[in-house]
């Protein structure tokens, strides 16, 4: 499904990525691993056009998708859960979903529909009346999922997802969600921080370090390597 080719990018002049090259095949749910600075967030917005200009070739289902406009390239079929969720606060919860199914739909889309969306998050059809500016963090991160569903992607792309939750809003709330969307057949790349979210989402697993990939393996390999884990992770 995504075919990535010689990327590279950075800012100011440093490198923060390098000849990275890369595929997923449609219904991998991949964690991206990676100390601070790794560059996750940099491999992450390169796919999207956002922030610099990168160099290498991204393909999507065969087409070639690098430094497209952003809008382009989300309507091919990627969706961006951002690190931060990018809520709209002064919106209800109900106008923020709203706001996601305003793009046009292809023919092969997914049926995700806003009832559909209230039946898989029912604290979102709880507080659809609510300020998103009101919610929790936890319920930040299910609207954010919630918006990128709506948008009938295939391929769902989440920045640090986990970042700043409680560890019982990510047990009991996010990680539960995240399982529910491998099982449905969804083709995830998760870049976080959490490496027990990481390891019990992800059939993949992926590590940055010093600009390039290190490590590219199932998850049972990457738990029986520990001396990666800890020259790359620090684990």
């Amino acid at each position: 499904m995504l075919e990535v080719a010689r990327l590279s990018n950075g800012y100011g002049g440093a490198e923060v990525i390098a000849d990275i090259s890369l595929t997923i095949a449609q219904g991998e749910s991949v964690a991206l691993l990676g100390r601070n600075g790794a560059g996750k967030t940099t491999l992450l917005h390169s796919l999207f056009n956002i922030g610099p200009p990168c160099t290498g070739d991204i393909r999507f289902n065969g087409r070639p998708i690098a430094r497209l406009p952003t809008h382009r390239i989300a309507r091919h079929g990627l969706a961006l859960v951002p690190q931060g969720r990018g809520g709209f606060p002064d919106l209800r919860v109900r106008e923020s979903l709203g706001l996601a199914t305003l793009a046009p739909r292809g023919p092969d889309a997914r049926a995700c529909t806003l009832a559909g969306i209230y039946r898989q998050f029912p604290r979102l059809h709880e507080r659809r009346n609510t300020l998103c500016a009101n919610l929790s963090g936890g319920e930040r991160q299910l609207l954010a999922l919630a918006r990128a569903l709506l948008t009938q992607s295939e391929l769902i792309v989440l920045d640090e997802c986990s970042e700043g939750l409680a560890p019982l809003a990510i047990d009991t709330l996010l990680q539960p969600e995240l399982l529910k969307l491998r099982e449905r057949g969804y083709t995830v790349l998760l870049a976080e921080q959490n490496i027990g979210l990481a390891l019990a989402v992800a059939t993949r697993v992926i590590v940055l370090s010093d600009r390039r990939i290190v490590f590219d393996g199932d998850t049972e390999a990457f738990r029986q390597d520990p001396g990666m884990q800890r020259e790359h992770l620090g684990l």
